[in-house]
């Protein structure tokens, strides 16, 4: 299955806007505030976030993040875990020193605590003593149906370490750069999954984002071979979060495409009815997160597609 109905969400304890990762997040930005008030209205919207995933049927596992450990973007645990249908589940290595403190056993107890079967734990990790970087399902978009996975490559997404991947997974890659312009510049997108979003038929994409002429057309081949419905973002677009989008399945395996209150007001009408074909829309404001975080809806929710255990 492309999609599930289960998500993974880390309720955050001391967000803020991370020095690390700000160095290539070109997303972030800094508010005049406390950092205590930073958090506390980070909290306020993830808990309204939650509450719009379960109201439409998603099942949504909240884990509470540590004070101790310090982590102020704990609230994307997708960067540093993947939870697959085989009962595997992957680690990932993270950039930013101050992120690898986010992996915790106690997060794959919890899940098999609610019923859910881990086989085997695959652990990348050891590639950040050579300095090579992946960042989970933010470096990684995966057609589970096609068997393929794209990937935009940037500091914290390494081509040899994405073909690792892709070989132990047996997945054809697709591997390109995205560029966006800061300060009269052209640098390279930290993550995919903000300018790109894989739903069951349809893909999300800031093209416009991928330079080389050459590149941008292989995507194109590989998305309608696949028979993917093409939705182009712009640039602006993208800098609203629209590509940063995850269909899951609410009440009654209905379809739906989560994303920001930002992400929502940036489309266009005719962008708007192509998604509704195949999902309902729903959204919920996450102004604080997406500007100290410099991440949205998508970087929030952590896909389980691990199997149950049988009663």
């Amino acid at each position: 299955m492309q999609i599930t109905n289960t998500i993974l969400m880390i309720r955050p304890v001391q967000f803020r806007m991370n020095e690390q990762t700000a160095v290539n997040n070109y997303f972030q930005e800094d508010l005049d505030l406390r950092n205590s008030e930073i958090n506390r209205r980070a909290q306020e919207e993830f808990d309204a976030f939650v509450s719009v995933l379960r109201e439409a049927g998603v099942e949504v596992i909240v884990v509470d993040d540590r004070l101790e450990t310090d982590t102020p973007d704990s609230i994307f645990p997708n960067n540093w875990v993947s939870f697959h249908e085989n009962g595997t589940v992957v680690v990932y290595p993270m950039f930013a020193e101050n992120r690898r403190r986010e992996r915790r056993e106690d997060i794959l107890e919890r899940l098999e605590a609610e019923g859910f079967r881990i086989d085997q734990v695959m652990d990348y990790t050891s590639a950040e003593a050579e300095g090579l970087f992946l960042e989970g399902t933010g470096s990684i978009l995966k057609d589970r149906v096609h068997q393929k996975a794209y990937c935009a490559l940037s500091d914290r997404a390494h081509e040899e370490l994405f073909i690792e991947f892709c070989e132990d997974f047996e997945v054809t890659p697709v591997i390109f750069t995205a560029y966006q312009s800061v300060d009269g510049q052209r640098k390279p997108i930290y993550h995919t999954n903000v300018m790109m979003c894989m739903g069951e038929t349809f893909a999300v994409i800031c093209l416009d984002a991928i330079d080389d002429k050459k590149e941008r057309k292989n995507v194109l081949d590989h998305l309608r071979a696949d028979g993917k419905e093409i939705v182009p973002i712009s640039e602006a677009q993208m800098h609203a979060f629209a590509g940063n989008m995850l269909q899951v399945l609410g009440t009654d395996g209905q379809r739906l495409l989560v994303m920001s209150s930002t992400a929502y007001q940036s489309l266009e009408p005719k962008q708007v009815a192509i998604l509704e074909k195949s999902s309902r829309l729903i959204h919920s404001p996450l102004d604080t997160i997406e500007t100290c975080g410099g991440g949205s809806a998508r970087c929030m929710m952590a896909e389980v597609f691990l199997p149950r255990e049988k009663a």
